[in-house]
């Protein structure tokens, strides 16, 4: 059984469709990446999985059943979300905002329990934030900030976790550090992971399962081996450029054309070749 499923998803704002008649799968326990130029629906999806926005038609299915007919408490003890750029308030602790992920599980009844305590630090260790738990979540550096947020989807303690775009506004050393970090979640604890990226090729280096979307619907989806080649680039994003391998894990690596730079390389070596050789 997949993980998450659309059968003939529809998502709209207002009179304007974003995603029309989609079907589409989510393989469970592996990561999968949606791709796509700015504006496509990716991160609309994304937010309807998780049933922050109500389809115009078809359904979503969470474990082959209906998500529209799970409970929000029910949903959320199975799914958890990281929306883009999330903000806490002010002097918020790393602690409080982790404790966060467990609140599905509170009730009347059943306040704080050993499980809560347990998943809690479960999530600080995991993310290596349990020396910066009492620190304010606004005094951490980027890639810090972000690990405390996914340590609260953590210790939610649900199989499925959707990002989208983890690791914008984040240098390169700090989106490895994020991918790092949810590709091991991955490996060591057989979480299934949905998360939007913009950079193709860390989309092929971390992905085992890549969607491009395009035209309101999914245009292709498999292994980043299979769907990264240079008409879907063509087709999706509007550029030329080369597919190569990465030298250093083998996946597909996109080498963009750029006119401009193109044109300045080739009168540079024209000039080149006209200036006197020394002898």
């Amino acid at each position: 059984m997949h993980a998450l499923e659309t059968r003939q998803l529809t998502l709209s704002y207002g009179e304007r469709n974003i995603i029309e008649g989609l079907d589409l799968t989510i393989p469970r326990g592996k990561i999968t990446v949606l791709i796509g130029s700015n504006g496509c629906g990716k991160s609309t999806l994304l937010r309807s999985l998780a049933r922050l926005l109500k389809p115009k038609g078809g359904a979503i299915l969470l474990d082959g059943e209906a998500i529209a007919k799970r409970s929000t408490k029910e949903v959320a003890k199975r799914l958890a979300i990281l929306p883009q750029g999330p903000t806490a308030p002010e002097g918020l602790s790393v602690l409080q905002l982790v404790k966060q992920g467990r609140y599905p599980y509170q009730t009347w009844l059943q306040q704080w329990s050993e499980e809560d305590e347990k998943m809690v630090n479960r999530a600080l260790e995991a993310t290596q934030l349990t020396s910066l738990a009492n620190r304010a979540v606004d005094s951490l550096s980027g890639g810090q900030r972000q690990r405390a947020w996914i340590a609260m989807t953590l210790a939610q303690g649900t199989e499925t976790i959707l990002l989208d775009e983890p690791t914008t506004y984040l240098d390169m050393s700090h989106q490895i550090e994020i991918l790092d970090l949810l590709f091991e979640l991955n490996e060591t604890e057989q979480r299934t992971i949905v998360m939007v990226l913009h950079d193709l090729n860390l989309a092929c280096r971390y992905a085992h399962h890549i969607v491009a979307v395009h035209n309101q619907t999914v245009v292709a989806e498999g292994a980043p081996e299979d769907v990264m080649t240079q008409e879907l680039v063509r087709q999706v994003f509007q550029m030329e450029c080369e597919i190569t391998s990465d030298p250093l894990y083998g996946t597909p690596m996109c080498i963009p054309y750029s006119k401009s730079r193109l044109a300045a390389s080739a009168a540079n070596k024209q000039e080149a070749a006209k200036e006197p050789v020394m002898v």
